[in-house]
């Protein structure tokens, strides 16, 4: 079983994000599974998601504790998240995936990271956003790309299949502009150092 922690803010799309995860891993042929965790239900207030994949039938309902993948939409939340990758334990050689918008400052991050750490990879999902007009309120909506980035950085579902959810997930042409932002996330992750463990199942 792979499980999956999205960490952002509300307006950024975590918990769609998890939902699209699920959804495209359901469409690979697998179960999922994929649920929030709330504080302040606003807009900018921290976000915390859930997803879980796996070949066999999930039998468990509690929130991951400890995950192989963590996904930060939000640079902002940096240090929220560095101590919630120490307080959840990243399973030895997880993959962390995270919004920054260049590779010193992905460089800079990775400097204090546990040595569990396996994968560290980074794509700028705010400025495909803006790019693509997938904006609300002000509020660059980053899941997609960020889901791309996943996409490429753990190999545990694969572009096609997270193309295939968010056509499910909305109308064109709204779909087809996410999709655009996934594959733009697929194209401009980097990867700092790659983890033994990524992949499927």
């Amino acid at each position: 079983m792979k499980e999956i922690v999205f960490y952002g803010r509300g307006g950024h799309g975590a918990v769609m994000a998890s939902e699209l995860t699920a959804i495209a891993a359901y469409k690979a042929g697998m179960q999922s599974q994929a649920f929030p965790f709330f504080g302040g239900e606003r807009r900018g207030a921290p976000v915390k998601a859930f997803a879980r994949i796996d070949t066999q039938p999930i039998r468990v309902h509690s929130q991951i504790y400890e995950p192989d993948i963590i996904v930060i939409l939000d640079a902002e939340l940096l240090k929220v998240a560095r101590e919630s990758v120490s307080s959840i334990a990243l399973k030895a050689g997880g993959s962390i995936v995270i919004n920054l918008p260049g590779r010193d400052a992905a460089e800079k991050y990775a400097a204090g990271l546990n040595a569990n750490i396996g994968g560290l990879a980074f794509v700028d999902a705010t400025s495909i956003a803006r790019e693509l007009g997938l904006v609300v309120a002000g509020w660059p909506v980053i899941n997609t790309a960020m889901l791309g980035a996943m996409a490429k950085a753990t190999g545990v579902i694969g572009l096609e299949n997270m193309a295939n959810a968010i056509e499910e997930y909305w109308p064109k042409p709204l779909a087809d502009k996410n999709i655009e932002a996934a594959r733009k996330g697929y194209e401009m992750c980097t990867a700092l150092q790659r983890s033994g463990a990524e992949g499927g199942f």
